[in-house]
């Protein structure tokens, strides 16, 4: 039998203190703040997933959830609330609520905040030791100011000089079901 992890006041939010099963509401957990990069909750607490990554991201319109990128794992996304532009393959395409996408290994994307609201999407990807990544040069992410100047295949070398993930609390508005 597995046992429920307790859940602890961490200052910022809600957070388990195990590996066991747990419950949180989205508008109690510690959410990290990037000027540039949105809002993202954290859902693990101090005992990273092993296998799977899960978060909610959400992002002002214009804002890119990151930098556009390639993994060697199999990413899902699915949009909550809000609009969003996919940057996906050197094309774009928009999104809106309920829109699900499925990246297999190494397809090359990110996302774009868009319309008059943020935009919440639920992120899912692999986890293991030693994955791979690589940040190509694209003309149409930079054109999105979510691209970068030189490819890489290090995070801490694409996000260099952009600033740090701040912790604080869902922001007003990001989650219009609470």
């Amino acid at each position: 039998m597995v046992e429920e992890a307790s859940l602890v006041e961490t200052g910022s939010g809600l957070a388990p203190a195990g590996r066991g099963w747990y419950v949180l509401n989205l508008a109690r957990v510690p959410w990290w703040g990037h000027e540039r990069f949105g809002v993202a909750c954290d859902l693990e607490g101090e005992h990273e997933f092993p296998q799977v990554g899960v978060n909610v991201h959400v992002l002002a319109p214009g804002q890119p959830n990151g930098f556009y990128h390639g993994e060697d794992a199999q990413e899902d996304f699915l949009v909550l609330s809000g609009e969003c532009l996919l940057l996906v393959e050197g094309e774009e395409r928009q999104l809106r609520p309920w829109d699900y996408v499925h990246c297999p290994p190494w397809t090359e994307h990110i996302f774009v905040g868009a319309g008059e609201v943020p935009c919440a999407i639920l992120m899912v990807g692999a986890r293991r030791p030693g994955r791979g990544i690589r940040y190509p040069v694209s003309e149409l992410a930079r054109s999105r100011s979510a691209g970068v100047d030189t490819e890489t295949t290090e995070p801490k070398e694409a996000y260099a000089g952009t600033g740090s993930w701040q912790p604080g609390a869902a922001p007003e508005g990001a989650l219009p079901w609470t």
